[in-house]
């Protein structure tokens, strides 16, 4: 059975990228200042302030598949 299976994948975070988060607490401008494997640190470019938080997913892709996946 067939049904549709939003994906999500950790996004590839690098030092330097410029980005807006359009909603939710984290919401606004930020920029990536540093990035590890489990945290990546941002810092608002307007007050300074730097965050560091878990890395987080977004949205990738929608499609039908079969859910939940087969082992393998």
């Amino acid at each position: 059975m067939f049904d549709k299976v939003i994906f999500f994948r950790r996004y590839p975070f690098e030092a330097g990228q410029k980005l807006h988060i359009e909603d939710g607490p984290r919401k606004g401008d930020w920029e990536v200042i540093a990035v590890t494997d489990k945290k990546v640190t941002l810092q608002c470019p307007v007050s300074g302030f730097k965050v560091e938080w878990d890395r987080f997913c977004y949205m990738s892709d929608v499609r039908e598949t079969q859910w939940p996946a087969a082992e393998g």
